[in-house]
């Protein structure tokens, strides 16, 4: 497909979805409420609650869908993706450590640098355990251990923790949502995100190269090492700032690169870009459908991709059994 055309077709998406997203929840907002600031009680709705919330929406499904994209392409691995490989879920286990010790309560910075530490972590741990020219299952497995350890040290906080309160406050985070976010969760955010992604957004040179192999890549000049402390900062910075904000929310990096790859080809490089714009699409069409379901609570937006990920996690490991027979 042509560049600029998906390019186009992606970002009309984006509009059409954030002008949905801001209008629509449990009370409705009308078009020309937008253009009627102070007069009609429905502007501090979609000022102070939808705008921040459609704002996080973008960048959060951009940041998971880029850093898929590039784990993707470094690895060589189609089931590679931040959440899948337990570094979405270090990242939760060091915001949970400044949730259960109440440091997030006292020091605001504390979450967010927690978490982008836990995801760096997990990060480093994955490369050193898999390797970089691993097998699919030595990478499934180096994940697996990751996700486990998280769910142990995550778990072990619940059973712990001082006081009911203090464990549902870390259950409701856990679960993953950009419900009741406000513009101080916009500026927390951002900053971390936006340089995680420029810095993923500079290996597509690399990830071209790697598709040759290792020994391809170096003959034309690439520093495996210098890439993967790259990627390694970048996914750590992306997917922590976003698990700090909102929880954990997965599958938004494993499925965007593979409902874009047709569309742009076998080029990794060439699918960083597209990669924002198509996560940034999913994860705000998902928090749209969430607000419409029929239900007393809203259903958490981490509940609900993982219900739409998991099918397609079973279903691409299923094809890609079937290719290998």
């Amino acid at each position: 497909m042509n560049r600029p055309l998906l390019y186009g077709a992606l970002a009309a998406a984006l509009v059409v979805l954030s002008m949905l997203s801001l209008s629509i929840g449990r009370v409705w907002v009308p078009f020309e409420v937008w253009f009627d600031p102070g007069s009609d009680p429905r502007w501090p709705i979609l000022l102070e609650l939808r705008a921040p919330r459609t704002v996080l929406a973008l960048l959060i499904g951009g940041a998971l869908g880029l850093s898929g994209a590039a784990l993707q392409g470094y690895t060589r691995n189609p089931l590679a993706d931040p959440g899948v490989l337990g570094v979405s879920a270090m990242a939760a286990l060091g915001a949970v450590l400044t949730l259960y010790y109440g440091v997030a309560a006292l020091v605001p910075w504390a979450l967010p640098v927690a978490a982008v530490a836990g995801a760096l972590l997990g990060v480093l741990v994955l490369m050193l355990l898999s390797g970089t020219a691993s097998s699919m299952v030595s990478f499934l497995l180096a994940g697996a251990i990751l996700s486990v350890v998280a769910s142990a040290g995550v778990s072990l906080a619940l059973s712990l923790a001082p006081n009911p309160w203090a464990v549902a406050e870390i259950v409701d985070w856990l679960m993953g949502s950009i419900e009741d976010r406000g513009w101080p969760e916009v500026r927390m955010a951002a900053p971390l995100i936006a340089l995680g992604c420029g810095l993923l957004l500079t290996t597509g040179r690399a990830l071209d190269a790697l598709t040759l192999g290792e020994t391809g890549a170096r003959s034309l000049g690439v520093s495996l090492e210098r890439t993967r402390w790259i990627l390694a900062a970048g996914v750590a910075l992306a997917a922590g700032a976003c698990v700090a904000v909102t929880g954990v929310i997965g599958f938004v990096g494993l499925v965007t690169p593979h409902l874009l790859r047709p569309l742009v080809g076998a080029r990794p490089g060439a699918l960083l870009g597209p990669s924002i714009l198509g996560g940034a699409v999913i994860v705000l069409a998902a928090d749209i459908l969430v607000r419409l379901a029929p239900s007393a609570a809203e259903v958490k937006l981490g509940v609900a991709m993982a219900a739409f990920g998991a099918p397609f996690f079973l279903m691409l490991l299923l094809r890609l059994r079937k290719g290998t027979a």
